[in-house]
């Protein structure tokens, strides 16, 4: 299997665009076509476990690692969830599910992918026989920071350096990133918002003043940003986990199609299920769930992506994103995997703020995507009702897909389509926004509110949130986002 990129230029194996992370002109790399999983296939994962399953759908991407190394890699990485499952599917009304992905070390779905990227990543490296240290930087809205420093604390050659937005994540995320174990792990605050890393960061990958002077001291870039195929790939598994589940369960035959809503701010969770469909998994629609930040919403709407509007920090910050960098890939197919046009839009978007698909493309976006999202009050709304009615607890990002989705039924009361919802977080990494969700109770304190959530829904604290309260933090620096890379030096010298 070879990949190209979103704007041409580059033809690469799997184990290249796994260490490069970025082609060298910006744009992602795309496998060449989408490797199909049969009918025959699918019922032959139907008894399978989940690291199986996932071993199984990324030697489809992945044709130069061993399939027996990537089983090994996958039943390693899987262990260290809680629950024996590391994707339940949980039932909460008649065809609505929730898929739970936040069983890992980390309590967040990033740990899906991040458990298992350092495999991916060493082994990708043996493969191209690079010799050179790895420096692994990531842009984080706040999972994925703790989910990679955790996956790659201690790696042999390899160093991680994790960039977050100074307000922009929740004192639980910041702590769990603040207080990180590992001699070759780095974690820097910068002043602004998720999009004003995100973009730092690409300046650094595209820069090559910037690799000649990595290259001088023996390193090479790379990322645990989904922008990496190496952390989408192992995300298109749970979705073929999740519909296997429900055959399994007798809740529907092989072959009917099903929903997914899906919680969203840089697009890589819900490509990941769009790319499950193209290698035909039977789903009919994917409903992209955003919040206050509703770029997305209005592109699949309109067509149009535009992002001269007000940036708004939210309870839900994983999704405080108005840049949402793994939509390249998808505009890459709907325009007919058109490199040229690809590479004019996204530098229309970076000079100008905007770009805007054709009709035609439009019409094929609609065919399987539909968007909506929840303001404060409406995520607030979803979370209490659902917890009344079902007494289930969840975190902030899946209560707006929750509002997305109660929305939809709403609005097709004839539709009995199953309906997955993607549940990303554990509740507790967001206590005191869950807990006035619940029971309208406010706390200013993160560890009272833990205190407080548990008395009112009896749900298990995670042990590695309970360790934060006593845990001093190692890391406290703060920088200007135009010196990202004299931070990166100072790291490695």
């Amino acid at each position: 299997m070879k990949f190209v990129s979103t704007r041409g230029g580059e033809k690469v194996t799997g184990a290249q665009a796994i260490v490069r992370g970025l082609s060298a002109n910006g744009g992602l790399f795309v496998p060449e076509k989408f490797p199909q999983v049969s009918a025959e296939e699918l019922e032959g994962l139907l008894e399978a476990d989940y690291a199986e399953r996932a071993a199984h759908i990324l030697g489809k991407y992945l044709d130069e690692y061993d399939r027996d190394g990537l089983l090994s890699a996958c039943r390693s990485a899987y262990a260290k969830f809680d629950g024996g499952d590391p994707a339940p599917l949980v039932r909460i009304d008649d065809g609505v599910y929730m898929l739970e992905l936040w069983h890992g070390p980390t309590l967040a779905f990033k740990d899906m992918a991040l458990t298992l990227l350092p495999y991916l990543l060493r082994k990708g490296c043996d493969i191209c026989g690079v010799k050179e240290q790895i420096l692994i930087l990531t842009a984080t809205s706040g999972d994925t920071g703790k989910a990679a420093l955790e996956g790659f604390k201690d790696a042999d050659g390899v160093k991680i350096t994790v960039f977050y937005p100074s307000d922009g994540v929740s004192k639980m995320q910041k702590l769990q990133m603040c207080t990180q174990d590992g001699a070759n792990v780095n974690v820097v605050a910068v002043k602004g918002n998720f999009d004003d890393c995100q973009n730092a960061v690409k300046e650094i990958f595209s820069n090559p003043d910037c690799a000649a002077k990595l290259k001088e001291k023996n390193y090479i870039l790379s990322s645990a940003n989904s922008i990496n195929f190496g952390r989408l790939a192992p995300q298109i598994a749970y979705y073929f986990s999740a519909y296997l589940d429900l055959v399994s369960a007798g809740q529907i035959p092989m072959g009917e199609e099903i929903d997914f809503t899906v919680p969203t701010g840089n697009f890589g969770n819900i490509l990941a299920a769009y790319y499950a469909k193209q290698m035909g998994l039977p789903v009919r629609r994917l409903h992209c769930a955003s919040n206050s930040n509703n770029v997305l919403t209005e592109f699949i709407a309109t067509g149009v992506y535009d992002l001269h509007r007000e940036f708004i920090k939210t309870t839900s910050p994983s999704m405080d994103i108005l840049v949402s960098s793994n939509l390249e890939r998808l505009i890459f197919e709907l325009s007919g995997r058109d490199y040229k046009l690809t590479a004019s839009r996204m530098k229309d978007l970076k000079t100008g703020g905007k770009y805007a698909i054709s009709a035609g493309e439009l019409e094929k976006l609609q065919e399987t995507f539909d968007g909506g999202y929840a303001d404060e009050e409406s995520c607030v709304e979803a979370m209490y009702d659902v917890f009344i009615d079902a007494g289930y607890v969840m975190d902030t990002h899946t209560g707006c897909a929750m509002k997305v989705a109660v929305d939809w039924f709403e609005k097709h009361k004839k539709d009995e389509t199953n309906m997955v919802i993607v549940s990303t977080a554990n509740p507790y990494k967001f206590p005191q926004d869950v807990l006035y969700a619940v029971t309208g109770n406010d706390v200013k304190d993160s560890f009272k509110g833990v205190k407080r959530l548990h008395a009112a829904t009896a749900m298990a604290v995670p042990k590695c949130l309970k360790e934060l309260k006593d845990k001093p933090a190692r890391f406290t620096k703060t920088c200007d986002g135009k010196k990202l890379f004299d931070e990166v030096l100072e790291f490695i010298k």
